[in-house]
């Protein structure tokens, strides 16, 4: 039987969130185990039919003619279409999953458009979905703003899990289906997302599985997840225990089996779900005289012991204050506690050292990628094809295998696209071996500050870094589980991948905030001078306001190809930040835009970024915005950007007021000739890992 159920694609009106809570109890359309094409004709509000080689037959045949190849050839693969005047006209609309190519786009959206008037005679609004692509063709203008309603298809699995798994099995799935939506959404291209949950060994109803979500790339991040999490919704009354299933519809869709059905490696890739035990039952209460005598003795027993191990613990806590008043910053561990499931988590990670090694070519001296302080950085290939970079500290290294557990636990609870992914750790043999993605393009620094390679550098992929650093950030500060300073932001620790998105890397000195702590203080400085924050540099005093800091430099420096060099020396000479100020105060600054980028950048964007990085590196972390607020900034053309101050670390006076800001009203252009730039850096890192030193 088939039926139909709406959702609610965006923020609705009150009439029609009503009408959607009268609709929710309409049928639903599913099907169990059926194969592709999936087809809903007539969906809701019905539309009625057509003429035979009428006028809206001859619309839609000459919409076939244009929607496949549009569709294709569409960056995101998604193509919307008209033909013909009301009422005969036809809207039409095609999408293609992401991990299709464009000839296999293309003749999926044609095969739909010659399928669909078969399956669905005369039918004049028709949904269908295949594998690789979804069409959608009415005499309703469906893709109105005001439209909330669509129709979905449910696809469900007839093959289940054990009864007594179910729960488990559900919760993995929705872990999984979840992050992946997350990810799409957070895909500006494609709003396309993939993952993997690793099974568990052993246990035929803990099966690995596969996931996949999408909207159509014209939704905005907060619709698209909104449209998901409508869909997801239905997990635990449409698919409970099923081993597989999705739910599609025109805006969204989701799909999770436990076989891979996509092509490509996921994307995301998350450890097998640990259920938390449930807390053992207390024991019967029994009755009887015997047992309360056996009460008594064991508490005339156990009293005087534990009254003797606290008097010991309150002896050896007295002696741990005096010595940790002596040594306060041998703490080593992070400040958040370590879980079993944490633990389990890591331990789903492990590699073997074998693996590496072949990966490797046994640590070849050709397979070196970067060196440092911490140990060698080898770029490998894993059997399955995949290129990794293989981070292995040296064994003079401080680190233990507890610490460094506890270090991974971070890195292992983070999953986003702007940061960079832990595939694997070794622990083999006195080996202590990260293993992460490998960054095709290597650190932002390499191409940056090379007077060379910075010409790849254009002003789209600029900005697209900043962007990307932002998000990355943003979600660290504040869309994560866990709220992180990382404190070692710099353009070294950016990675790039194949196209230029970054990639924040080097937890290594990242500190966890818990509940509404918001700042906290430290005795050792670590770090990176140049990007630290004044309250940190100087006194210990470390936030989020800290990471925004460094942020704002490296925004300073993307936009000039300069390295600051400020070292909070007074008697050093000008740097990056004093040079920037400086300019800015006297109406030149564009003079120190990266010339490499050509003569005709978008000055007015450029400007406005100066002004987001000046913003971050303000003295005060007060004056200092959310990195959210920048990514507002950044990505809004009409939000009015706070006056300036004098940056921090600022030690040469300028004619010109703190506050002043001779851009509010005007945008200079450059001299036609391009920009002035006495100065060349040349970067000496070759890659640029941070250890993992421990807290």
């Amino acid at each position: 039987m088939r039926r139909h159920r709406p959702y609610l694609d965006g923020v609705a009106a009150a009439a029609a969130t009503f009408l959607l809570a009268v609709l929710l109890h309409a049928p639903l359309a599913a099907g169990e185990d059926e194969p592709p094409p999936w087809v809903l004709c007539g969906p809701y509000p019905p539309s009625g039919n057509y003429s035979k080689n009428g006028t809206y037959q001859v619309n839609l045949d000459l919409l076939s003619t244009t929607l496949p190849k549009n569709t294709s050839s569409s960056p995101a693969m998604y193509a919307t279409g008209t033909v013909g005047d009301v009422p005969d006209k036809v809207y039409g609309l095609a999408l293609c999953r992401g991990d299709a190519n464009a000839s296999a786009c293309e003749r999926c959206v044609a095969a739909a458009l010659r399928d669909a008037p078969r399956r669905c005679p005369l039918v004049k609004d028709v949904l269908v979905f295949y594998d690789l692509c979804q069409l959608r063709y009415s005499n309703r203008d469906f893709f109105l703003d005001d439209d909330y309603f669509v129709t979905t298809y449910t696809l469900q699995r007839s093959r289940r899990v054990g009864a007594a798994a179910a729960a488990a099995f559900d919760a993995a799935v929705a872990v999984l289906v979840n992050a992946t939506a997350d990810y799409a959404a957070a895909d500006s291209s494609r709003r396309y997302g993939t993952g993997e949950e690793e099974g568990v060994d052993g246990d035929s109803d803990r099966p690995k599985i596969y996931a996949l979500a999408q909207c159509t790339p014209d939704k905005t991040p907060e619709v698209c997840r909104t449209c998901l999490s409508t869909v997801i919704g239905q997990l635990p009354k449409e698919f409970s225990g099923r081993t597989g299933g999705g739910m599609f519809g025109v805006w969204c869709n989701f799909r999770y089996e436990v076989f891979p059905f996509f092509s490509g490696r996921p994307l995301l890739q998350l450890p097998a779900f640990v259920e938390t035990p449930p807390p053992p039952p207390s024991p019967s209460a029994t009755s009887g005289e015997k047992t309360k005598n056996r009460i008594g003795t064991v508490l005339a027993i156990v009293m005087p012991a534990i009254a003797a191990i606290l008097l010991m613990v309150v002896a050896c806590f007295c002696c741990w204050k005096r010595i940790k008043k002596r040594r306060p910053e041998e703490q080593t561990f992070l400040s958040y506690s370590v879980s079993s499931d944490d633990i389990q988590s890591i331990d789903s990670l492990i590699l073997d050292l074998p693996t590496i090694r072949v990966a490797t070519d046994d640590f070849a001296d050709t397979k070196m990628i970067g060196q440092g302080g911490f140990g060698m950085v080898y770029k490998g290939v894993l059997p399955d094809g995949q290129e990794i970079a293989v981070k292995r500290l040296c064994q003079s290294s401080r680190q233990g295998i507890g610490e460094l557990k506890s270090e991974l636990i971070l890195v292992a609870k983070l999953y986003h696209k702007n940061l960079v992914r832990l595939i694997g750790v070794c622990l083999e043999q006195q080996e202590k071996i990260l293993v992460y993605e490998y960054m095709p393009n290597g650190s932002l620094d390499i191409v940056l500050f090379d007077t060379d390679k910075n010409r790849e550098l254009d002003w789209g992929k600029r900005f697209k870094i900043i962007n990307g650093i932002a998000r990355g950030l943003q979600y660290l500060h504040e869309d994560s589980q866990l709220k992180i300073v990382h404190r070692d932001l710099k353009a070294s620790n950016i990675l790039l991948d194949f196209d230029y998105s970054p990639k924040i890397s080097d937890f290594g000195l990242a500190k966890i905030f818990g509940g509404d702590q918001s700042e906290d203080v430290t005795n050792r400085i670590a770090g990176t001078y140049g990007y630290m924050a004044p309250e940190y540099a100087m006194r210990g005093n470390y936030s989020i306001k800290s990471d925004v800091f460094s942020f704002g430099v490296l925004v300073l420096e993307i936009i000039t190809g300069r390295r600051n060099t400020g070292s909070y020396d007074s008697g050093q000479d000008v740097d990056l930040l004093n040079l920037v100020w400086e300019h800015w105060t006297r109406g030149n600054v564009v003079e120190l835009i990266d010339p490499s980028m050509g003569d005709h950048p978008p000055i007015e964007q450029m400007l406005k970024c100066i002004h987001i990085g000046l913003l971050c590196v303000q003295k005060k972390p007060a004056s200092r915005p959310t990195i959210s607020s920048v990514n507002i900034m950044l990505s809004s053309n009409t939000v009015r950007l706070p006056s300036l101050s004098r940056p921090a670390f600022c030690i040469q006076e300028v004619s010109a007021s703190d506050s002043s800001n001779p851009y509010s009203e005007r945008y200079p252009r450059p001299r036609h000739s391009g920009y002035s730039d006495n100065s060349t850096v040349v970067s000496s890192n070759d890659l640029s890992i941070t250890e993992l030193v421990p807290r």
